[in-house]
């Protein structure tokens, strides 16, 4: 797989407490210890790597919890009057439903269908003045919510209620109809009692299973994952079948305004919060279960996983938007689980604390004090693990939706009606439904690309230079994740590590942000000529990697590519990267992705440090450094030069291929839907950057294609489709054609260094052996 050898930018590390590691300034003498010219001795032990890891997490933790305050700037409340606060958070409530995926139109419909067979009604059950019948309703595409509805009988209801259980519970549970819920807990069951018509949506379960016989995943994180890349979500799915069962209960309600309700517990009590935030039908919502600080969302399931939540969001955050309706925050005991590393990623999910709920209560509370109105009402149940759908908290709900609404006294039993619907079918075919119309967007987000970059102008270099800037900035800001800190000066760190017959090795630090660092070993010539200026090949190495494997031991993939280049007259660079240590790399991504960021938020800038270095250096030429990467290295080298103009050249090995469908099909044997590389998807990449979109950013810079015929990170069929539309662009509409370059050669994932070889020469404008140097 493209991810066995992944490469990241460089081995760059955040550093909390430089000044505890780095050691004190010395003098130029400390050159007789081994140190570049005008650097200082690198005194450093242990692995530099595994300490990068820890410093980047602790800086991601530290920008996790710097997000409270940063919000505010993205929020324009204005408090005159309800009416004026609900405009001004408008724009907000756009933004979150981007997040969340919430973006195809809903099938419209008049009515619930009626889910029976000529064996099985669809009524399942009778309780105390309501029936109970299976029902199925159009949502999206040929997506369908399905589950109970609880139907009032002789009476009009007073109110419309949509019920979510968590993911682990089924409606049947939620209704009393199955064992699972204690009888005072079944919410659905008590509201019907009280008079509501309740509509009950199955979830999407937790069930862990080997996915095409691999990664041992739950059936949520599954259909997360294309969904994610596609700019959807699971999350995004599930309210849009909630809010398709809004639209059937304002359409049947007509001109009576009784209230409309979201109740939900865990999974569910997440579903009613954002559901409520997004659409202002909801006049009341409780979440019980769920509400807390969301500075851990790093941490839960990774369906939970929302690209940029805590840049804007905390449930403080959204409670504001369901202001100034009604919520409730029902401080109870919620789902708890581990899910195992197994190739899905890990997580704990535990009960929300007391004094964690009662602290975020308190920033809403605090958020929405101004409108002056009494929207929130926070009730414990027990000492704050107490049971869901405690009374107090079904009676507030109650009175929020109907004036006169009271919760019934005593529970009555319900009367299970025939055999009932078979649950785990159901499961299935809402797994199917999802996944379908997950390979339908997949399948049209070609074209939502090529309507994303129509305003790339390509009549003339010059034209093109100046329309790449908006796409540069968006995939800088939107996609990649941008830290808008000033880099430092590099404070550079060096020592020898290698001492060759051809060429000298050093260990390289360099200051990248406050608390933030590179680390790489630069391969010198030896001999080079006083005042000569050299060409750079920045070499990056794959996933679980080490700089060394570029430079000795011959590795299988690598054969030492960076040696030999340096052989051939090249300074080479090998930059360490943040792609080791398996769950401790994965889970920074989860931590950047809560903030809008990603793991090349972070190798961007410690490259545009690499780069700015290395030109200063007295025998490179700053105006000829290229980059060349395998498989993680190779992804790299699609992102990074991309943002780094210093980079004059681009080679992507053992990687390039149709990046979305590897990313989000579940028919590609190669995809990564099955299989343990959790943190390798970008949100909504199938709506503006494949590949050769990426190669767009890249060019008119030379770019080139390293492709084994026996490469599993795609097929050459894929690889050559993807391809063909970068060789469009080079030749076709920019007339370069010398530019760009693809070779397939008899091998696996491996660097090759025949073509791509040659390709350096030609653009770093160097000799190849037995050539004579030609000044250009």
């Amino acid at each position: 797989m493209a991810s066995r050898f992944s490469s990241c930018l460089l081995s760059a590390v955040l550093l909390l407490a430089p000044a505890a590691l780095l050691p004190a300034a010395e003098p130029d003498a400390a050159n007789t210890q081994g140190s570049l010219p005008g650097t200082k001795r690198l005194t450093w032990q242990g692995d530099l790597a595994s300490l990068m890891v820890d410093d980047v997490d602790a800086f991601l933790l530290s920008e996790i919890q710097n997000s409270i305050a940063r919000r505010e700037r993205y929020w324009r409340r204005d408090f005159s009057s309800p009416e004026a606060y609900e405009q001004s958070v408008a724009p907000n409530r756009r933004r979150l439903a981007h997040m969340l995926g919430v973006r195809d139109k809903r099938v419209a419909f008049d009515a619930l269908q009626l889910l029976a067979t000529t064996s099985r009604p669809a009524l399942v059950g009778r309780g105390k003045n309501y029936k109970v019948y299976a029902v199925r309703w159009p949502v999206v595409g040929g997506m369908h919510g399905e589950g109970l509805l609880l139907s009032p009988t002789g009476r009009p209801p007073t109110a419309d209620v949509i019920a979510l259980p968590d993911a682990t519970q089924t409606p049947e549970m939620l209704a009393g109809l199955a064992p699972g819920i204690e009888p005072a807990s079944q919410a659905a069951r008590r509201l019907a009692e009280s008079g509501c018509r309740v509509l009950i949506p199955t979830l999407i379960d937790r069930r862990l299973e080997k996915r095409n016989g691999r990664a041992n995943l739950t059936s949520r994180e599954f259909l997360y994952r294309p969904a994610f890349e596609l700019g959807r979500h699971l999350i995004g799915y599930e309210i849009q079948k909630i809010l398709a069962g809004v639209d059937w209960f304002e359409k049947e309600r007509g001109s009576d305004k009784r209230g409309v309700g979201l109740i939900g517990w865990g999974e569910g009590g997440l579903l009613a919060f954002y559901a409520a935030a997004l659409d202002t039908r909801i006049d009341a919502a409780c979440v019980s279960g769920y509400f807390h600080s969301r500075q851990n969302i790093w941490n839960e399931p990774l369906d939970r996983n929302v690209f940029g939540l805590l840049h804007e969001f905390g449930d403080a955050e959204i409670a504001g938007l369901i202001a100034p309706r009604k919520l409730i925050v029902e401080a109870s005991h919620g789902p708890e689980l581990v899910l195992p590393s197994e190739g899905g990623a890990p997580a704990v999910l535990t009960s929300p604390q007391i004094n964690d709920v009662r602290a975020e209560f308190a920033r809403a509370e605090k958020l929405i004090a101004p409108l002056d109105v009494k929207s929130l009402q926070l009730v414990v149940s027990g000492d704050g693990q107490g049971a869901f759908a405690a009374t107090a908290s079904l009676e507030a709900f109650l009175a929020a939706l109907h004036r006169e609404g009271s919760l019934a006294d005593t529970p009555s039993v319900v009367e299970k009606v025939g055999e009932g619907v078979d649950a785990q079918a159901r499961q299935q075919r809402q797994q199917r439904e999802i996944d379908r119309h997950n390979q339908e967007v997949l399948h049209e987000s070609p074209y939502v690309r090529a309507a994303f970059m129509k305003k790339l102008d390509t009549s003339s270099l010059e034209k093109f230079a100046a329309s790449q800037k908006p796409y540069r900035d968006f995939f800088r800001d939107d996609v990649i994740g941008h830290f808008d800190i000033p880099l430092t000066p590099p404070n550079p760190h060096t020592r020898i590590a290698y001492e060759e017959e051809a060429w000298t090795g050093h260990d390289v630090v360099l200051d990248v942000f406050p608390g933030v660092f590179a680390y790489g070993v630069l391969l010198v010539p030896k001999n080079i000529p006083a005042g000569e200026k050299r060409p750079v090949v920045v070499c990056q190495h794959g996933l679980e990697g080490r700089p060394s494997d570029t430079i000795t031991g011959n590795h299988r993939a690598y054969h030492d590519f960076a040696a030999e280049l340096c052989k051939r007259g090249f300074i080479t660079f090998a930059p360490q990267n943040l792609y080791i240590f398996k769950d401790r790399f994965r889970t920074l991504q989860r931590k950047g992705n809560a903030i809008k960021k990603t793991l090349f938020s972070v190798i961007v800038p410690q490259h545009q440090q690499i780069v700015n270095w290395l030109g200063s250096l007295p025998n490179v030429d700053a105006e000829r450094i290229g980059f060349y990467g395998l498989s993680y290295g190779g992804k790299s080298a699609m992102r990074i030069p991309a943002l780094v103009p210093e980079y004059c050249l681009s080679i992507c090995s053992a990687d390039f291929n149709e990046w979305v469908g590897k990313n989000a099909s579940t028919r590609l044997p190669y995809s990564y839907v099955w299989t343990g590389e959790y943190e390798i998807f970008e949100f909504d990449l199938g709506s503006n950057f494949n590949y050769s979109e990426m190669a767009a950013l890249i060019a008119p810079r030379p770019f080139m294609v390293e492709r084994g015929h026996f490469d599993g990170v795609s097929s050459d069929e894929c690889v050559a489709y993807e391809y063909a539309k970068v060789r469009n662009l080079y030749a076709a509409k920019l007339h370069i054609p010398d530019r760009t370059a693809i070779e397939f050669f008899n091998g696996p994932h491996t660097i090759n260094g025949q073509g791509t070889f040659r390709f350096l020469h030609k653009h770093l404008n160097w000799p190849a052996p037995g050539e004579v140097k030609v000044k250009r």
